[in-house]
């Protein structure tokens, strides 16, 4: 079953964000964009690449009014002691959400059960809540931040916009599609 266009479930985790732990829930995540990265665990290897690519364009997402929720199965306390260690995740400025209860990666349909950690999942959430995008890679395959910032941009588009599509490789301010009988062979 796909968790595309399903609301949210609620959930409470810790985080570590901005040398504090803060709680998180899916209460702070209504009313505005909201991408979850999920990832397999701290002090790995694709992970920090992906973590600090998202952390190079946090800036990025923060003007198109995005939160970032990064969330491993790792516990809050891991993501402070990998932030204070590596010089990469150093730079993250967005909650670190720990899942060691595995709740929210089973929410997110994204949990390897017989591991207990999390795939590689990025969702885009809009400000109701609801799942607009959905990636899942493989362990060895990392994501890009310039992409997910493309796709955001698009979602964000197409609520604003209705009736109108992005096509492929869509680009802010190039052309959309209203779909049509009139396009239907066409393209």
């Amino acid at each position: 079953m796909s968790v595309i266009n399903t609301q949210i479930k609620p959930f409470k985790a810790s985080a570590f964000k901005n040398g504090k732990f803060v709680e998180v829930s899916d209460a702070d995540v209504k009313g505005k964009w909201a991408v979850f990265f999920f990832y397999p665990a701290d002090f790995t290897f694709v992970c920090p690449t992906e973590l600090g690519d998202v952390a190079d364009h946090y800036a990025e997402f923060q003007k198109l009014g995005v939160e970032i929720y990064s969330v491993s199965t790792d516990t809050h306390f891991t993501h402070k002691a990998w932030h204070d260690s590596s010089e990469t995740i150093g730079k993250i400025k967005y909650p670190m959400i720990g899942d060691p209860t595995l709740a929210i990666s089973r929410n997110f349909e994204v949990l390897r059960e017989d591991q207990g950690l999390a795939n590689r999942g990025t969702y885009i959430v809009d400000p109701q809540g609801v799942i607009q995008a959905v990636e899942i890679t493989a362990e060895g395959i990392g994501r890009d931040a310039k992409d997910l910032l493309r796709k955001v941009k698009a979602a964000q588009y197409v609520a604003a916009h209705p009736g109108e599509v992005c096509p492929a490789k869509w680009e802010e301010g190039a052309a959309t599609l209203k779909p049509s009988l009139d396009l239907v062979g066409k393209i």
